[in-house]
């Protein structure tokens, strides 16, 4: 990469829930830089393409459909940012259910992992920064109940859904308070089938209701 050129590259912060703990999207590096540490999917820009059509284009690479929510976050422009050359980053978040999509790790030849926010790996580059800033802006969206649906299209049980407010929104809520709120706005509903191979008594699965009225949480 030439010192002089300036490229303009994509970060995509793809979250997930699997069992109450939210997880992004990885890509472990098998080149220099950073050979061996964990990155977000991204790619350069081309000269024909807008940053939408980058985006999705990666999406379907990476999940198999383009069809999830995505959003623009922020614009990184650190100039020693990447030790290439003079790059900006572009990130977007993503929200998909995990039981509905497929990693394409065999057509991207590479190791594709999901990761616990809380335990991750070393990252390459910024994209750690990337990765809170993008937590960041999810919490000002997990108020809101449309946002919301893109992560729990599917069946779930509600300690699974306080567990990712509280994970992401860093506070403790109380869980009759909790339940009630969610019950009481008839946003949810149940889907006469229990959660079974966990321990203790089985928890009652829901489903968000088609057509909610899109409302603010908290």
């Amino acid at each position: 990469m030439s010192k002089n050129n300036i490229i303009l590259e994509t970060a995509i912060n793809i979250f997930t829930v699997e069992k109450g703990i939210l997880k992004v999207l990885l890509i472990r590096k098998n080149t220099e830089p950073y050979k061996g540490y964990w990155s977000l999917p991204g790619n350069n820009l081309r000269e024909n393409e807008t940053l939408e059509q980058n985006v999705n284009d990666l999406l379907e690479k990476m999940v198999g459909t383009k069809e999830i929510y995505n959003e623009q976050d922020y614009t990184f422009s650190k100039l020693d940012r990447n030790p290439s050359g003079r790059v900006l980053a572009t990130s977007y978040i993503a929200l998909t259910d995990n039981n509905i999509i497929q990693i394409n790790r065999e057509e991207n030849q590479l190791e594709i992992q999901w990761f616990d926010i809380n335990t991750l790996p070393k990252m390459a580059y910024d994209h750690k920064e990337i990765l809170e800033h993008a937590q960041e802006l999810l919490k000002t969206k997990l108020i809101n109940t449309n946002v919301l649906k893109n992560l729990f299209p599917s069946d779930f049980t509600l300690p699974e859904l306080q567990n990712v407010y509280e994970n992401i929104m860093n506070i403790k809520l109380d869980r009759r308070n909790f339940r009630k709120k969610f019950i009481n706005l008839g946003l949810i509903e149940e889907t006469g089938y229990n959660n079974v191979g966990g321990s203790g008594r089985p928890a009652k699965l829901y489903k968000f209701k088609e057509n909610i009225k899109e409302v603010n949480l908290f």
